[in-house]
């Protein structure tokens, strides 16, 4: 990853997670309303709905240790080890986020089970084969070089353990749909410069990707609906006049980020935007 780009997403996150804690709380993704996206629910547990429904579509009824890739302040990281009774690492390119998740744990009691530390997810600080289980969610898009990031994921599972992921991509390329329009592209490029991504990419790049790299029972699915409903109720929350207060004093990154929501509710509308999951074995 390079300088500039870690750079960037380090100082967005940096700038972002305390008043977006503030608002949602603990979780910093995607919520789950039910598979057509018609469910109503509060926005938290909407979000811890997600991983539940995460762990159950990919049969993850165990795991003693577990990484988790791009942590943000822990909200995963915490639900995951006091559900499976487990160790949990987690690593974020964010010192804010590193510090505060660390803070979090303490404060559940967890500070022995669950760490947290700065590093970067293309060059994975741990040995091969550490890892029973292998959680990323929503930090596959951060990830200029894709291959890298699977090829590091699977280096540190155990034999046999298990990869699971949820990540922002964008429609198929197939002979029916064609290529990314110039109008598709922009609107990309606009999302890319606002939540500091090199580049997003379909979900069956990524299991082409998997395949590559000796993943077996390799299994991906489309979540788009079930989840596209939470970019207006993040829009409705950003505006309430607490996290008007946040935002100001954020600074102008997440000021922009605010006001650009629309550009990730627009982009499922129109179906360019997909949620897509992997999950497989080492």
């Amino acid at each position: 990853m390079t300088s500039t780009l870690k750079s960037k997403i380090q100082q967005f996150y940096d700038a972002s997670s305390g008043l977006w804690e503030q608002v949602w709380g603990e979780h910093m993704h995607h919520g789950y309303y039910g598979p057509t996206g018609k469910e109503k629910k509060d926005r938290r547990q909407a979000q811890i709905d997600l991983i539940e429904e995460l762990l159950k579509w990919a049969g993850v009824e165990q795991a003693e240790q577990i990484l988790d890739v791009g942590c943000g302040i822990g909200g995963s990281s915490l639900y995951l080890a006091q559900t499976f009774n487990a160790s949990v690492i987690g690593i974020t390119l964010s010192p804010v986020q590193a510090s505060r998740a660390t803070e979090r744990a303490r404060g559940a009691g967890l500070a022995t089970e669950v760490q947290f530390q700065v590093a970067d997810a293309l060059d994975i600080p741990f040995a091969d084969d550490t890892f029973d289980f292998v959680w990323s969610m929503e930090s596959g898009e951060h990830m200029p070089d894709k291959e890298k990031f699977l090829q590091e994921c699977y280096r540190v599972l155990k034999p046999g353990g298990m990869f699971l992921m949820a990540t922002w991509c964008h429609r198929p390329i197939t002979p029916a749909t064609g290529q990314l329009r110039a109008e598709e592209q922009q609107h990309l490029a606009e999302i890319y410069r606002v939540y500091c991504l090199p580049c997003v990419i379909s979900i069956a790049e990524y299991e082409a990707i998997a395949d590559s790299l000796s993943f077996q029972n390799i299994r991906t699915a489309d979540w788009s609906d079930a989840v596209a409903p939470f970019w207006d109720v993040v829009i409705d929350s950003a505006f309430e006049p607490k996290a008007l207060l946040g935002l100001i004093q954020s600074g102008w990154s997440t000021v922009e980020a605010a006001l650009s929501l629309g550009l990730m509710s627009q982009g499922y509308r129109r179906g360019l935007i997909r949620y897509g999951l992997l999950c497989a074995n080492k």
